[in-house]
């Protein structure tokens, strides 16, 4: 499974958001707290779309290889299902 933007970067948000809420908290800054509570949620969205993303390519990778490996190779050399 690899990495992809939307994984990187919902992350970055999402602990972006988290210090500009725990920042509102600090400074008693009602606006700040909700600033970052829905920044948070939102780069946590986001990665979560980045993972799904992911998950999904990685199906349909393994929906598409041949099953064993090089059997593609191996059903051509024995003559590809010809009678």
């Amino acid at each position: 499974m690899g990495i992809n933007k939307d994984q990187v970067e919902g992350r970055v948000k999402e602990a972006g958001g988290k210090i500009q809420e725990e920042f509102g908290k600090a400074v008693g800054s009602t606006s700040e707290t909700i600033k970052g509570k829905l920044n948070k949620n939102i780069g946590a969205a986001q990665a979560k779309l980045g993972d799904v993303t992911e998950r999904a390519k990685d199906n349909a990778k393994d929906s598409a290889a041949p099953a064993g490996g090089d059997n593609l190779a191996q059903y051509a050399r024995a003559g590809g299902g010809r009678p």
